[in-house]
């Protein structure tokens, strides 16, 4: 079973946010990742990458709630221009929309058990995937997902 991580999407409001930053990103000419990939800069170096790389996601929480996921393709250590170690998570950049379950806040990322991980939408829960993102976080937080 894979192991992924889970990380804050701080700044996004819904996947949507997610998705249009991607693409922003990649249309303004602003890359900073290689043709097929997305790298997210983060301080501390995952020890389990072996792991996290045998089929992991990142795991996205917005606005309290896990919500998406990226599949994982790299995980690259660098030294930055300042001398501190930094990590490249590099990813898909193809947002899969998940069952919303309600996360506290945390820094930088966490591992999450693959076991533990919620279903992509897609999957096993077709019929959420047409319903707004909204529509899905209010039900969420009432209790009725």
């Amino acid at each position: 079973m894979p192991l992924h991580l889970l990380k804050l999407c701080v700044g996004a409001e819904s996947i949507a946010d997610l998705e249009a930053w991607i693409a922003a990103r990649t249309t303004a000419g602003k890359r900073t990742w290689a043709d097929g990939e997305q790298m997210h800069t983060t301080r501390m170096v995952p020890k389990r990458v072996k792991e996290l790389l045998d089929g992991g996601s990142l795991y996205w929480v917005i606005k309290g709630q896990i919500s998406a996921r990226q599949k994982l393709l790299d995980i690259r250590p660098f030294t930055d221009s300042g001398g501190i170690g930094r990590c490249h998570i590099v990813m898909e950049p193809v947002v899969h929309p998940v069952l919303p379950r309600p996360c506290r806040p945390f820094q930088g990322w966490r591992y999450l058990p693959g076991k533990d991980a919620p279903v992509d939408l897609s999957k096993g829960a077709a019929a959420l995937a047409e319903m707004p993102e909204e529509l899905r976080r209010e039900l969420r937080e009432l209790g009725l997902l």
